[in-house]
């Protein structure tokens, strides 16, 4: 069955950096494009960044310039490398992918910015 894990979240101070990682398996993983969400406490679960099987990717403007997607076919990963993190950046981080029709999700992983 599709499964997907991220690790990586901690505890960063504003202007840190972390790198987040999600595991992938089950499906075709170089067919099938990536997504990164959060949900920051209180709020709606928001898009956070793409990247497709193409290497396109497409960020959110809250993010663009600071976050970078990318993915590992070889190893069925991908991450999220944030770099000039803020307060608002706090949030529980979540991969997504569409298989066979169907929306999966991992668990999330953890990202509070605070000093």
């Amino acid at each position: 069955q599709v499964q997907l894990v991220e690790s990586g979240g901690d505890l960063a101070q504003p202007g840190g950096s972390l790198r987040l990682a999600c595991a992938a398996s089950g499906f075709t993983f170089s067919n099938s494009p990536m997504t990164w969400h959060r949900q920051a406490p209180g709020k709606a679960r928001e898009w956070v960044a793409i990247i497709t099987n193409s290497d396109h990717q497409v960020y959110a403007d809250s993010v663009k310039g600071r976050f970078t997607i990318s993915r590992d076919n070889a190893k069925n990963m991908v991450f999220l490398q944030m770099s000039n993190l803020k307060p608002d950046d706090t949030a529980i981080y979540y991969c997504q992918t569409i298989s066979n029709g169907r929306n999966y999700w991992g668990q999330g992983t953890q990202v509070t910015v605070m000093s």
